[in-house]
């Protein structure tokens, strides 16, 4: 009988990485795991390892960019278990590149799915968790915070979701809906890998320091129990806490360290 016994929990982009963790995560401790994403093997073989484990997962193939499909998708949740205790919107991609290269499209396509995405299906996820005081988890990043050079899109739509994160949590309180936004430092993840058109280019290597970047599996841990707890917000790795601190209260300060890092890395 672990924590989440009895729970039901929506995961977007639960096909990998830290969504397909903390499936796995949630699972283990007793919930029922809905997984979605556009790519179905992905999302199949977690929810294999989730049965083969002894739990319960469900299938949901949804873009989460379109409004019908996440309509449908809580429509299905709710007549297949009848009832929603927690939705985590985890779906997201990266865009980069130089910030005059970069076109409309692009910029659209980043908000699309890492602000507009993640503020409807939280909510169109409302009126599900009101009826089980339910729990809202974002996934944000401390990119919101430390800024580098060429990823202007992304750093800007996870400030996007630390503050929609934070607008959730006055918000939905009274209803008994708690909004835990989790921005992590570096953790394993294949982001990197996806281009700016969505492709999986596995030739990409991650630019991130290796001796940082913390796996996937106790980064989901974590993560679960951070949302368990209700916190509003919360910040990890170790550097991660750091880096937020710092970009918090010394951003000039930051500013100057990042720009001599790339500066670094790029004459290697």
């Amino acid at each position: 009988m672990g924590k989440w016994q009895d729970h039901v929990v929506w995961i977007t982009g639960g096909g990998t990485g830290l969504g397909k963790h903390m499936a796995l995560r949630f699972a283990r401790e007793g919930a029922t795991v809905a997984i979605s994403g556009r790519r179905e093997p992905k999302l199949v073989a977690v929810a294999e390892a989730i049965r083969a484990a002894g739990g319960t997962a469900h299938v949901l193939v949804c873009d989460v960019t379109d409004e019908a499909r996440i309509d449908a998708a809580l429509a299905e949740l709710d007549a297949r278990f009848g009832r929603l205790d927690v939705v985590v919107a985890n779906a997201g991609v990266s865009i980069a590149g130089p910030v005059e290269e970069l076109t409309m499209a692009e910029w659209r396509r980043q908000m699309d799915v890492n602000v507009c995405a993640v503020a409807v299906t939280c909510g169109r996820a409302v009126p599900y968790l009101e009826k089980t005081g339910g729990r809202l988890a974002l996934v944000g990043s401390v990119a919101a915070m430390v800024h580098f050079a060429k990823a202007a899109p992304y750093q800007a739509s996870k400030a996007a979701v630390a503050a929609l994160g934070g607008s959730l949590s006055v918000e939905l309180a009274s209803r008994g809906i708690s909004c835990t936004t989790i921005h992590p430092g570096f953790v394993e993840s294949e982001i990197y890998k996806v281009d700016n058109e969505g492709r999986i280019r596995e030739d990409r290597k991650d630019p991130r320091p290796a001796a940082l970047v913390w796996e996937a599996e106790p980064a989901a841990r974590v993560m679960c129990d951070a949302i368990y707890k209700r916190k509003r917000e919360f910040v990890f790795t170790g550097h991660g806490r750091f880096g937020w601190f710092m970009g918090r209260h010394f951003p000039a300060l930051v500013s100057q360290i990042t720009r001599r890092v790339q500066n670094n890395v790029s004459k290697r």
